[in-house]
């Protein structure tokens, strides 16, 4: 079949309608982004809860991520959601809804950069503190830009006639003109369109993976064949489990999980700085989106699974043979023998869809090997360990297991979520890099205009660098796992810590962030194989020493910085000596906030965990396992009802400190 003819005229008419559809609405949706920095930065609090709610959905449905974890799920069933604890089931979610998500919104700031001022003061720390987590957003963010990267290039050129790099470039090069015209405004806007399209393509794989398979002993025996793993549709974890080679690094899953959830415990009680909650109307609306968020999250996961099981059967049906898989790999590498990596990717590109370039006797015996019928959806699965390449299974299911029309709806959604994750993250660094950088040192008198044109130079830096780093990567998992373990967990200690410690200053949270940038970094750059728990423990450590050597050999923050974060935001933790300023009623009202939100989280834990793990069961036709799944959500969703939701208020849950001052003077040290 040529590369071209894995679309009918109906895939490409819808491909077009979307195309259209996007341009008009950037066109759109430019004047009214252009119209302030704080419209450009944060949709000037004009957006209501629900529709930031289905834009963080979009946002954290990505393509690069969805291929990650749909290889997991492929490999090792339901379980595959356990390993995804790391980032993928989004744990972060609950802590932002429950308190991360208002304390921010309270700030009235426009980014976590400016609300570093706000916390520690307008003095050297809180400005050193301030670029830190600009330089800090931007190292991530051009992470997160080449794990796009590669994740849109591998997808991609299983369908068209190129190089998984000049697929890349196409996607973003076109992301890229449309963020800077029309900045969070089209964000979310767009997000919103392009989650209907999620939902049209959810609905259509669960349907046809649950219509496709026979009962719970059916998929097992397929699962066993094709993965070798005689547990695939439990949704147990267990202490270790069977791994292909190039993943036996995720062998200990309950170690593994448990590791994961304890990042995640300390990183979401520090988070909340997206853009959404600077732009939410109130506390209330806080909550409210991020509930949101989290149940359509939910769709991620039937839909992921479906993919997993119709992957399956493909498998099955096209390679029953998977010692044919090893001596094909085998054989490419007589001829190939330093392709591995992105390398390996371009050059089974280049076997698939341009064949007439290699030599004819290594195309002869891949065809006596794998069999003529449908020989490059056979080629583009076989890895370079010589298995079935597990992040390959997304696009091959789209192009073996779904019809005209169709496949052009799904990969439509797929770029849609790899373009509302681009948005969503460029909007934020690029905020940070003109709000908190340019316009506070360089033009602070800058017009409107001049700060948008500031936006785009920003966006076109950050792309650029993200794409000169994707050159150096291996696969999608290989920088999905740095980027969460590594260099996310790099400003893991400061952001938690401003929260929780009045005597933590602007020199603690910079120190802190630069200590664990310069660990994750050298890790990666001395021993880029490290495995993620000790990645893990390396950049903590980096962040843990230079945040208490930087507290310490700096002066505390101004009492009158700390009293007025303190009564604008209402954190628990160690604040007893400013608390304590409060009215006695204030105090009452502070503690039975913070007695609910704490009592919450693991009921809305549990309530995650299990809404995401249920339709996954429920597909895979584990019966026995959704019941005990289910009865467990009901449990959670009861809690979090009782001790959260019943006691949101209807807007906020205090008073304007401004307008009603504290009581008592506050002291400059106590607890």
């Amino acid at each position: 079949m040529e590369a071209w003819n894995y679309f009918g005229l109906v895939d490409y008419l819808f491909m077009g309608i979307y195309l259209l559809i996007l341009v008009g609405m950037g066109f759109y949706l430019r004047q009214r982004a252009s119209r302030s920095l704080d419209n450009y930065i944060c949709g000037g609090g004009h957006l209501p809860w629900w529709m930031m709610g289905v834009s963080g959905m979009a946002n954290f449905l990505d393509l690069a991520g969805t291929a990650v974890i749909i290889s997991f799920l492929f490999m090792i069933g339901p379980r595959g959601l356990f390993v995804e604890f790391r980032g993928g089931a989004v744990l972060v979610l609950p802590f932002m809804m429950l308190w991360a998500g208002k304390w921010h919104r309270r700030s009235g700031c426009l980014t976590l950069a400016e609300w570093n001022i706000f916390r520690f003061g307008d003095n050297w720390g809180g400005r050193f503190a301030q670029q830190m987590i600009v330089v800090s957003m931007i190292l991530f963010t051009i992470g997160l830009l080449a794990y796009l990267i590669i994740g849109a290039g591998i997808f991609l050129s299983m369908f068209l006639p190129f190089s998984p790099i000049a697929c890349s470039l196409g996607l973003i090069g076109f992301a890229t003109l449309y963020n800077m015209i029309s900045g969070f405004y089209g964000v979310v806007y767009t997000d919103l369109f392009q989650s209907s399209i999620i939902v049209a393509a959810v609905v259509y794989i669960s349907i046809k993976a649950f219509g496709l398979t026979g009962g719970a002993e059916e998929i097992s025996e397929v699962a066993m064949q094709v993965t070798g793993n005689p547990d695939w549709i439990s949704g147990v974890p267990s202490w270790t489990i069977d791994m292909p080679k190039g993943y036996e690094a995720y062998r200990h899953l309950v170690v593994l999980m448990g590791l994961y959830l304890m990042k995640n415990i300390f990183f979401g009680a520090g988070s909340g700085y997206d853009q959404r909650y600077f732009g939410a109307r109130n506390d209330r609306e806080c909550g409210l989106l991020s509930l949101f968020w989290t149940a359509l999250m939910t769709l991620r996961w039937p839909m992921m699974i479906g993919i997993a099981l119709l992957g399956l059967y493909a498998v099955h049906s096209l390679m029953p043979n998977h010692d044919l898989v090893s001596q094909a790999a085998s054989l490419i590498h007589a001829h190939y023998p330093d392709a591995e990596g992105q390398t390996w990717d371009a050059l089974i590109s280049g076997l698939s869809h341009a064949p007439a370039n290699y030599p004819a006797d290594l195309l002869t015996g891949l065809k006596d090997l794998l069999g003529a019928d449908q020989f490059a959806g056979k080629l583009q699965l076989i890895s370079s360990e010589g298995t079935i390449n597990p992040e390959k299974i997304l696009p091959a299911v789209l192009l073996l297991s779904v019809g005209e029309g169709m496949r052009g709806v799904l990969v439509i959604a797929l770029i849609a979520a790899a373009l509302s994750t681009f948005g969503s993250n460029v909007n934020l660094a690029t905020g940070m890099m003109v709000n908190d950088f340019y316009k506070k040192w360089i033009r602070p008198k800058a017009s409107t205009r001049e700060l948008i044109l500031a936006s785009w130079v920003s966006v076109l830096l950050l792309v650029v660098t993200g794409f000169l780093f994707s050159i150096t990567l291996k696969n999608i998992n290989d920088i999905w796992g740095w980027l969460m373990m590594g260099l996310q967990s790099a400003i893991l200690v400061p952001i938690f810590l401003r929260f929780y410690w009045w005597r933590f200053n602007g020199g603690g949270y910079a120190f802190g962030c630069l200590g664990g940038l310069v660990a994750t970094i050298a890790q990666r750059a001395l021993a880029p194989e490290l495995n993620e728990g000790w990645q893990f423990v390396i950049t903590l450590a980096g962040g843990l020493t230079g945040s208490i050597i930087g507290t310490y050999l700096t002066q505390p923050t101004d009492p009158e910085v700390l009293r007025n974060f303190y009564l604008k935001t209402r954190p628990f933790g160690i604040w007893g000596h400013i608390k304590k300023t409060l009215s006695e009623e204030e105090q009452i009202r502070t503690t039975r906030e913070h007695r609910n939100d704490l009592i919450a989280v693991p009921f809305a834990l549990l309530w995650q965990v299990t809404m995401f793990l249920c339709p996954m069961l429920a597909l895979v036709k584990n019966w026995t396992g959704f019941a005990g799944a289910f009865i467990l959500w009901l449990i959670g969703g009861a809690g979090l009802w009782f001790f959260w939701y019943r006691n949101l208020p209807a807007t906020n849950y205090y008073e304007d400190p401004a307008e009603k001052p504290a009581e008592k003077p506050v002291e400059a040290s106590g607890e």
